[in-house]
């Protein structure tokens, strides 16, 4: 298993927790508290505490971070979709465990969108 951090709820989650999907050192969950029709989270197995620390990664991992992201997407069903991460406290992060947000709408456009580019 990948270097965890004790009392970590993303550690845990990433050993423990209901997996939609699974692969080269990523998870995939549902989040808890959705703000779209399809809102995962991908999460390293390993604790990163930040995407301000992604450089904690080799090149090979980060490539395949990012696959594991658009896989997941397309297996969850989606086409078009939105990729979100926090980066601290004031960018919304509550869980300093790096993750991604996967968020799709399956009745259409994503609210908000117009005049977001």
């Amino acid at each position: 298993m990948p270097e965890q951090l004790d009392g970590c709820l993303f550690c845990t989650l990433a050993r423990e927790g209901d997996h939609v999907a699974k692969g080269g050192g990523f998870v995939a969950i549902r989040d808890i508290n959705p703000v779209a029709d399809v809102h995962l989270l991908v999460l390293p197995e390993r604790h990163v505490d930040t995407f301000r620390d992604v450089s904690a990664f080799s090149a090979e991992e980060s490539g395949r971070m990012l696959a594991f992201i658009a896989d997941t997407a397309r297996e969850a069903g989606l086409e078009d979709y939105r990729v979100i991460v926090n980066a601290g406290a004031g960018a919304g992060q509550t869980v300093f465990h790096l993750h991604w947000h996967i968020l799709g709408w399956t009745s259409g456009a994503a609210p908000g969108m117009v005049g977001f580019r």
